[in-house]
């Protein structure tokens, strides 16, 4: 079954990148793609893309060789350039309206929100949202672009350490589900109030 996945870095104070776009903080922080969580088993399982313009600009800046490596879509209300040959699309639809063909694409697989924050707040803020993975860079900014800035609540699935990197992973816990726990725990208490009275 098709997830839609955020999978990131971030400072520890909670920022994927620095107020003028640099990365610089974590592309000199060491990991392994083999290790845990890390980049080669999950993008094996990978079969569409979604990401900001920001991302996508910054990325064919600083790699002119880039190819997204599964179709991807570039979320923007900009004209931007296409790589010539890449199976990508650019589009100003709402997530919802993107996010049933991008689960038909994907057959299966994940769907990867590559970044920015905002972007994944807004799958959130329509429910679209399963699990989100991050890895935590030993080092604090202060400022700079959040990594997720909605509320949104999140389960612990899973943690590991990933070279200079803490890495988790979380479930995305719906409002249905704490309304659902809610009629579970009342239908408890009702059935203890049954038994406790007298016959």
């Amino acid at each position: 079954m098709t997830r839609t996945v955020y999978y990131t870095a971030t400072s520890l104070d909670g920022f994927i990148a620095t107020t003028d776009h640099s990365l610089d903080w974590l592309l000199s922080r060491k990991s392994d793609e083999d290790g845990p969580m890390g980049y080669t088993d999950f993008i094996a399982g990978v079969g569409a893309l979604a990401m900001g313009a920001t991302t996508y600009l910054w990325v064919r800046e600083h790699d002119p060789e880039w190819m997204p490596e599964r179709p991807a879509w570039v979320f923007t209300h900009r004209d931007l350039p296409l790589l010539p040959g890449a199976d990508l699309s650019t589009t100003a639809e709402d997530p919802a309206t993107v996010h049933a063909e991008m689960v038909r694409v994907a057959a299966g697989k994940d769907v990867w929100i590559v970044g920015g924050g905002d972007l994944a707040g807004q799958f959130a803020d329509r429910g679209l949202l399963d699990e989100v993975v991050v890895s935590i860079a030993p080092v604090t900014l202060g400022s700079g672009a959040p990594l997720l800035p909605r509320r949104v609540e999140l389960a612990v699935q899973d943690v590991a350490r990933n070279g200079e990197f803490a890495v988790a992973r979380y479930a995305v816990v719906r409002p249905s589900s704490h309304a659902e726990d809610g009629a579970e725990d009342d239908a408890e208490d009702a059935a203890e109030d049954r038994v406790a009275v007298p016959t």
